[in-house]
């Protein structure tokens, strides 16, 4: 049902009007549920459905592409719109690919069926339509920016474990809006590392009978399996989230991974026995080796743990980094704070090119790394602060109550999560005033929120060059640098 909650909200966002034939009012809905419609796709949505229209009305198809002529069964009717599948290919569109993945019902990869320039176009366009839903059609987007890569991109994976029909567990990701479990242990996006030692643990998880969580009766023990993989140095590190505090026979599991994994470096428990959707519970409890790996990125040595943020994709992180910079216009001479600091990899891949960084980060186990960080690589002009960057005017006095100075950043890094900034940090940094202001983001509909009101604090927005980090699904990266008017 949340898919299609999800596509009624967002009926505007994906191109459409918001009062449809059939919305006005009840009964007018001339469609019926497993009725077959012919029609030509218009349009893919960011969740993989095309769209269409049968009797005018709006029609979204599982995996449909732009340009398809099909026949669609309806599978569920609403008032002002529809959801079909495929039920025959008439004439492709000339966009359509065979998908490089076996697994079929993955909600992973909204465009592995659309060749790479459509991808694009529709990622563009995507970041456009944000722009314009906040009433800033005049803000430019360039095109985007990528490595060419389109597989085996992902250094992370989680993947979650439930029950099998007929006993054992299944492993693999979520179907679309769901829980359901679709098998994808060799899932195509992911370091080819991943795969063999997914199927092993599978198998070990089957021989000694540890079973998987159940959701419904929350009964169980193995939740998730996570994966990290350092894209330079090689290392991996493996994380079982458990419903528990102890793993039967860890001895002998963790000897059968280490010889089929030779670059694993540390095999840990993370403890979560709450009834929730949070993948991690907050300890951890190591099994043998490190707690920790080790990777190289824009020429900077970093350590993280199973809770640092660290980007996916580590070309295109390095691609994202280097943008960032040059849309940062350096000097050399600037303080720069870096909000949502994570690890300090932003920060310090720019320290060489300015005077200082402030890094201010929530997570208090990132800071630690990123001062650790700082300190492996020799670097003496960054310094990291633990705290909620929304609250960044406070946690500011507490900085300049350790440097002993009034802090009065040139450039300002924002790089926060999905839901982007809180308000009252930018109308903060509208009173702050920095030069520039360099704002990452991995979602353009909170950007193009954000950077409307920072233009209403004075600032002038540059364009937005999309970034494509995440290549075969909906998501897209941006950066955008704003100037102090006036």
């Amino acid at each position: 049902m949340k898919i299609y909650r999800w596509i009624r909200k967002n009926l505007c966002f994906l191109g459409q009007k918001a009062s449809l034939p059939g919305m006005e009012r009840k009964g007018a809905n001339v469609l019926a549920k497993n009725r077959i419609c012919r029609m030509e796709l218009t349009d893919l949505n960011n969740l993989g459905y095309g769209v269409g229209r049968c009797e005018g009305q709006v029609v979204f198809v599982a995996g449909g592409v732009a340009g398809d002529l099909v026949d669609v069964r309806l599978i569920r009717v609403a008032s002002g719109y529809a959801v079909g599948r495929i039920e025959r290919m008439l004439a492709p569109s000339v966009h359509r690919i065979e998908s490089a993945c076996p697994a079929a019902g993955c909600g992973g990869c909204a465009y592995r069926n659309v060749d790479a320039a459509e991808e694009r176009r529709l990622k563009e366009n995507g970041v456009h339509q944000a722009f314009i839903k906040q009433g800033l059609p005049e803000v430019g987007i360039r095109p985007m920016c990528e490595t060419g890569s389109r597989l085996h991109y992902r250094n992370k994976a989680q993947y979650p474990v439930t029950p099998g029909p007929k006993g054992g567990c299944v492993i693999g990701f979520y179907a679309p809006r769901s829980h359901r479990v679709v098998a994808a242990e060799n899932c195509p996006l992911q370091d080819p590392a991943f795969g063999p030692l997914v199927e092993c643990l599978h198998g070990l998880l089957e021989r000694y009978g540890i079973a998987a969580y159940d959701e419904k009766t929350r009964q169980g023990l193995v939740r998730h399996i996570y994966l990290r993989r350092g894209s330079e140095s090689g290392e991996i590190l493996l994380t079982l989230v458990v419903n528990g505090e102890h793993l039967p026979h860890a001895g002998e599991i963790v000897s059968a991974l280490r010889e089929r994994t030779p670059d694993l470096v540390g095999v840990l428990l993370n403890v979560n026995t709450a009834d929730t959707n949070v993948i991690c519970g907050e300890r951890y409890i190591p099994l043998w080796g490190r707690g920790y790996l080790c990777d190289r990125l824009c020429g900077v040595e970093l350590r993280m743990t199973p809770a640092s943020f660290y980007q996916v994709n580590h070309a295109g992180a390095e691609l994202l980094y280097t943008l960032a910079r040059e849309e940062a216009c350096l000097r050399g001479d600037e303080l720069v704070l870096d909000l949502y600091c994570g690890i300090g990899s932003i920060g310090l891949s720019m320290a060489r090119y300015v005077r200082q960084v402030i890094g201010i980060e929530s997570v208090e186990e990132a800071v630690a790394c990123a001062r650790e960080n700082a300190a492996r690589n020799g670097i003496r002009n960054a310094a990291f602060y633990c705290g909620d960057a929304g609250t960044a005017e406070g946690l500011l006095c507490e900085a300049e109550k350790s440097l002993e100075e009034r802090l009065r950043p040139d450039v300002v890094i924002l790089d926060p999560p999905r839901r982007g900034c809180d308000a009252t940090l930018l109308d903060y940094l509208g009173r702050l005033g920095p030069d520039r202001i360099l704002y990452i983001s991995c979602n353009p509909e909170t950007l193009a929120r954000d950077i409307r009101r920072l233009m209403g604090n004075g600032y002038a927005a540059g364009e937005v060059t999309p970034v494509n980090l995440f290549p075969m699904t909906g998501h897209v990266e941006c950066v955008c640098a704003l100037r102090k008017r006036g």
